[in-house]
């Protein structure tokens, strides 16, 4: 099955709020990305709102065809709107002020009795229940454990670039490492009966290797794509990320 492309616009509200403007619209962005072949569209309300705000959520569970992905924090607050909204999707995610972007996984595995209690809060949205966490075996089985139909794991520290390590040789290694700890855990994931998914800095050129692990059925990815954007246009931009899949599909297939 060819791999879901989930298109977070998150920072094409980014881009509109630096200015206090109501342009780029959030919301036109997603109309174009699903006219691109984007199978969903995904969205992070912050608590301190830094980016999306209450009306584009409201707007898109409306206005969006295909799917739509809310990621929150696992707050009161949170549970009551994604109550009220119903999206097809909630993904849980850490969450902290002072990061610029989500900087790990999710703690499931040492609260397990508060996770499922939280879980089960919002099941009256309707909404398939995702979790982001680390690639890890710990994680992944707490999960299961806590009522999750989703894994997204996080692929930031495979994500990792070569200017932060001190040689070349030295990002191979810890790349190679990343990549094993994915593929591990998206076979752990399946075998679990839940749906492995990846996310979180992944680009144009590392995401293709990543779409050879055949157990992953969905990516989420947004600055890649809103940053590309700028240059070739959103509708060129989601494309091209879909070609990335596709190549990755494909040496999956040839394998």
């Amino acid at each position: 099955m060819f791999p879901r492309l989930g298109v977070n616009v998150d920072h094409v509200a980014t881009i509109r709020q630096a200015r206090g403007t109501r342009y780029p619209d959030p919301v036109d962005a997603a109309y174009i990305a699903e006219r691109a072949g984007a199978a969903q569209i995904t969205v992070h309300l912050r608590e301190d709102r830094r980016h999306i705000q209450d009306r584009d959520v409201e707007l898109l569970a409306k206005t969006v065809t295909t799917k739509l992905n809310l990621e929150m924090a696992a707050t009161p607050e949170m549970a009551e709107i994604a109550n009220r909204i119903r999206p097809h999707m909630i993904t849980l995610v850490p969450e902290k002020r002072e990061e610029k972007t989500t900087e790990g996984g999710l703690e499931v595995a040492g609260r397990v009795g508060w996770m499922r209690d939280y879980v089960d809060s919002i099941r009256p949205s309707g909404a398939q229940i995702s979790l982001f966490i680390d690639p890890s075996v710990e994680q992944t089985q707490a999960s299961e454990e806590v009522g999750a139909d989703i894994v997204e794991f996080h692929t930031g520290d495979y994500c990792a670039e070569l200017v932060a390590f001190p040689s070349y040789e030295e990002w191979k290694v810890h790349t190679e490492i990343e990549f094993e700890r994915i593929e591990r855990a998206a076979k752990l994931a399946y075998s679990l009966g839940l749906i492995p998914a990846a996310g979180h800095g992944l680009t144009y050129e590392n995401v293709v290797r990543v779409a050879t692990i055949p157990e992953i059925e969905e990516y989420n990815i947004g600055h890649a794509i809103v940053a590309r954007a700028v240059i070739v246009g959103f509708e060129n931009a989601v494309k091209q990320m879909l070609e990335s899949l596709r190549q990755g599909f494909i040496s999956r297939k040839i394998e």
